[in-house]
């Protein structure tokens, strides 16, 4: 395993239903760091890098509120050992507690901070972490309650890259979190906790990098095959770095999708990204959501999902903006099936009611002539001197 921690502290944070106050339960001062503690920071390390919608800062520069300590102040001083890291990570619980309070919000979980090295990266992730009820059964079948923590529903939580923030302390990425979640959004207190400004847009730059690889396979003229290799390279390429959790590099892409056999310096990416002066970063964090749609087109709407090659657009699927319509050809063998099973049963239905329906006009033919037979007598069924006048044709 590539993880090396240094320090862990875990805090409870909850809120008092009587009066609303915030409560911060301290954790023991010393974790032992055995192998199951190794296996649980490894796992929150891969969860946290797969989370597909982050955004990056930087610590602000406004100075502290009153006589609180900004959060950068805190970790300069466990870095610089004027104390450990508990008293950091007791100070830093408080600050998040006042945060709350502000913010009068009854977020409760488990604050857990911890200093690792990862892959020959070091970080420092502050999270808080849901906790869930689960049930269990023992060997005499009673049920019990428990709670264990959520790491599937982590969504309060930032890392601070420390050799970037150490090496380029003016940068504005250094710090990544994960951007807000259903009706609410991180930066209302948990990023106010940090002191953390909003810096480097990574939707943007990825948004911005595919138009780029868009521009340079127009520029250059390359065939339809062509065109499409080159952004399956970048599709690839960016997949490869988001698993690594590494940056996009321009220069490295140059190298993956640059066309060396030609010889023709147009081909080289890299150079064509410089001489376009795209607002774009030498190298960045993407977004691979945003990758994912060069090569294929996807929507979902009215019941309806439909999603296809990029490379099958006027030929095996055509969209006819006139009506409205999408038209496909070459059906996919597994819908295919499905659609002749459908028409089949459409078919054999169809034929079930024509076979019925003949039968129930029939009855009701032979049931309305029954009724007219016992509802309006003839002449001849009444006895001779009851016949009365309206039943006596002119």
């Amino acid at each position: 395993m590539s993880l090396i921690i240094s320090n862990i502290a875990l805090h409870y944070l909850s809120k008092k239903e009587e009066t609303g106050e915030i409560i911060i339960r301290l954790g023991p001062e010393h974790i032992e760091i055995d192998k199951k503690i190794e296996s649980f920071i490894d796992a929150l390390h891969h969860i946290y890098n797969n989370k597909g919608s982050k955004a990056y800062g930087h610590f602000s520069s406004m100075p502290a509120e009153g006589d609180n300590a900004r959060f950068v102040d805190l970790m300069e001083s466990y870095f610089s050992e004027q104390q450990n890291f508990y008293i950091f990570s007791t100070q830093a619980g408080n600050l998040l507690k006042n945060e709350l309070e502000k913010y009068d919000l009854a977020e409760k979980g488990y604050l857990l901070t911890c200093h690792y090295e990862y892959m020959g990266g070091r970080y420092l992730l502050v999270a808080i972490i849901p906790i869930t009820e689960h049930y269990s059964v023992d060997g005499e079948l009673n049920i019990s309650a428990d709670q264990h923590l959520d790491t599937s529903k982590l969504q309060l939580a930032a890392r601070i890259d420390l050799f970037d923030y150490q090496q380029n302390p003016e940068g504005n990425r250094y710090i990544s979190f994960i951007k807000g979640r259903a009706g609410r959004q991180v930066s209302d207190f948990f990023l106010d906790f940090l002191g953390c400004e909003e810096g480097l847009n990574a939707k943007e730059q990825t948004q911005t990098l595919v138009q780029a690889v868009e521009d340079f396979v127009a520029v250059n003229q390359l065939d339809p095959q062509e065109k499409q290799h080159v952004r399956k390279e970048l599709l690839s390429y960016c997949k490869e770095q988001k698993q690594m959790a590494q940056d996009v590099s321009l220069r490295e892409l140059g190298n993956v999708i640059g066309n060396e056999e030609s010889g023709d310096a147009n081909q080289d990416f890299y150079k064509f990204c410089q001489e376009q002066s795209y607002p774009i970063e030498e190298s960045f964090p993407h977004e691979q959501s945003v990758v994912n749609k060069i090569t294929k087109y996807s929507g979902y709407g009215n019941g309806i999902s439909v999603s296809f090659e990029r490379s099958h657009f006027g030929e095996e699927v055509v969209y006819n903006p006139a009506n409205d319509s999408l038209t496909l050809y070459k059906v996919p063998p597994n819908l295919k099936e499905q659609l002749l099973s459908l028409l089949n049963d459409h078919q054999s239905q169809g034929h079930q009611n024509q076979a019925h329906q003949p039968q129930v006009q029939q009855a009701q033919v032979e049931h309305s002539q029954e009724e007219q037979s016992q509802q309006s007598p003839t002449v001849q069924d009444i006895p001779t001197g009851e016949i009365p006048d309206d039943a006596v044709s002119e």
